[in-house]
């Protein structure tokens, strides 16, 4: 996939090139929409930015243009209480519909990683400094 979209559309007057970042805007728009979505995560360069007092609807938004195609990786925190899955599926469908519906791209993915669950405020409390971790195979 390339930068920018090469003749999207091309007519007598001229051609239309959409670039990644509106499609970011766009997804991150319908991801942030969706219930569940405490929060868009922006790493650490988006969080001292947006402290800066610099807003970014796209923030936690990565996208890649082709021609015709467009993927999409959105990283986001839940809210606690909501069904992870349930959330993720809810911004796969919204995002397409909306990257689809607005500019004729077909979105071949839409990549959802869950950094964080918000909690409550009563449940931030730190955890208590005497916890011992026990070695033992978690998973199989």
């Amino acid at each position: 996939m390339e930068e920018f979209s090469p003749d999207l559309e091309r007519t007598e007057l001229g051609k239309v090139q959409i670039a990644p970042e509106v499609l970011e805007v766009i997804a991150g728009m319908a991801a942030s929409e969706v219930e569940g979505v405490a929060q868009m995560s922006g790493g650490f360069v988006g969080e001292i930015a947006e402290r800066l007092g610099r807003k970014n609807i796209a923030r936690g938004v990565r996208v890649e243009v082709g021609s015709r195609e467009a993927a999409v990786d959105v990283s986001i925190i839940v809210k606690y209480g909501h069904r992870i899955p349930d959330v993720a599926r809810n911004i796969q469908d919204s995002v397409r519909s909306a990257i689809e519906s607005m500019t004729g791209l077909s979105v071949v993915e839409v990549n959802v990683h869950i950094v964080d669950v918000e909690l409550k405020a009563d449940e931030k409390s730190p955890a208590p400094a005497t916890a011992v971790v026990e070695e033992y195979q978690r998973v199989r």
